[in-house]
């Protein structure tokens, strides 16, 4: 009921956001630039470039951009654009709000905060037409599918979301975990490939032409960001922020938290890290005794949410259109956490002041700093939160559907 209230009151909202308030030109002209060059027939991703810059997306970028410029009349009807942007923004409620109904994680009333309550979400959605809720969309579309089961198409729809935008592979470390946790190694190796074809067959236009150029364009990790534009550094004096020896300790962080939480608070109690790699029936402890629905329904996406949340914590740089990555996986995370002194109010307090720090224009020290103690109050939550043994995994469940 109060999701249904919640989705109808957020079609008015936009409605009422795209007529009264001025659309920000800011990336929009640029993309229309980018696909209108593949249109005119040039593959060579080096000579790909809006006036913001050369194209940096992965090859399902300018298949859906390229649809949107025609839908828009070669991108000029930028109404329509934001009309079609609001609907990306409904289903994405509707795909969020069925993996919180699905979890039981989050009592009703936070379902507020993970919609209405943001102007910079809406803003990014409606104000700014920017690609990564094309990417989230299809993100979230993909753990939907999961949670039903449905791996292999799970897997080529989130490849499809790595090919709008490359963020999405923050998620890849937990789903990676997931699918050797659920099929062991020798039967993800198929699901993996998929992945991959799907990268390949997208971009097989472009690499056919330069792969070196669509490879070091579309999947550049290395790409230097802008101080002016950084959300969560702006503490730090420009030169450390640029230093490439700053980058890789950042690196070095990412993927140090992740070995930890994978190997003492995604897997079970007493499994061996090696045991997953085996075929689900032959380890030691086998998953009889959890219900399907139950890894899918909490486990999995409290292992993705957190995957894509460490990536955040130690990202090189967080620009504002960012904040659409993992703004509806916080209240999750932040109701998943293994602090049960941490109140309702002060859970609210620290999403109050996420959306403080992202709405805050230009980023100032405080912000930063704001930013990064909640981050770190989050990752202690759920670190500090012990992990489930097959009986309380039960408890917790029966919990949640009283």
């Amino acid at each position: 009921m109060v999701v249904s209230v919640l989705w109808i009151l957020e079609i008015g909202i936009n409605f009422w956001v795209i007529q009264k308030v001025a659309y920000t030109e800011i990336d929009w002209k640029a993309y229309m630039d980018e696909v209108e060059g593949v249109i005119n027939g040039t593959y060579d991703y080096t000579e790909l470039k809006g006036d913001t810059g050369p194209l940096v997306y992965p090859a399902g970028f300018v298949y859906i951009f390229t649809a949107l410029y025609y839908i828009t009349s070669h991108g000029v009807n930028i109404r329509l654009g934001q009309y079609i942007f609001a609907f990306f923004y409904l289903v994405t409620l509707l795909l969020v709000f069925r993996i919180y109904n699905r979890t039981k994680k989050v009592p009703p009333y936070v379902f507020f905060f993970v919609c209405c309550a943001s102007y910079r979400i809406h803003s990014i959605f409606v104000l700014r037409l920017f690609n990564d809720p094309v990417a989230m969309m299809l993100l979230f579309a993909a753990i939907n599918l999961f949670m039903d089961g449905y791996w292999t198409l799970g897997c080529g729809v989130y490849s499809l979301a790595v090919s709008v935008k490359m963020n999405v592979l923050l998620f890849a470390p937990g789903l990676l975990f997931l699918l050797v946790w659920e099929f062991g190694l020798i039967r993800t190796i198929p699901k993996l490939s998929l992945c991959a074809a799907i990268q390949l067959l997208l971009g097989l236009p472009f690499l056919l032409d330069n792969p070196v150029g669509y490879l070091s364009r579309a999947f550049d990790l290395g790409r230097q960001f802008m101080f002016k534009w950084t959300v969560n550094w702006r503490f730090l004096p420009e030169w450390l922020f640029l230093n490439r020896y700053f980058h890789l300790l950042l690196l070095a962080a990412h993927l140090l938290i992740l070995l930890l939480f994978a190997f003492r608070r995604w897997k079970r109690p007493g499994e061996s890290i090696f045991e997953l790699l085996k075929e689900p029936s032959q380890r030691k402890i086998p998953a009889q005794n959890i219900t399907v629905d139950h890894i899918l329904n909490v486990t999995m996406v409290l292992i993705l949410f957190t995957s894509n949340f460490i990536g955040m914590c130690f990202s090189r740089s967080l620009h504002y259109q960012f904040y659409v990555w993992y703004f509806h996986t916080l209240p999750y995370l932040l109701w998943s956490g293994g602090v049960k002194k941490l109140a309702h109010l002060l859970r609210v307090l620290i999403l109050g002041l996420i959306e403080l720090s992202w709405n805050t224009y230009p980023s100032t020290n405080s912000s930063s700093a704001a930013l990064h103690v909640c981050h770190l109050i989050i990752l202690l939550c759920l670190w500090l939160a012990p992990p489930l043994t097959d009986k309380q995994e039960h408890t917790t469940d029966k919990e949640h559907r009283h």
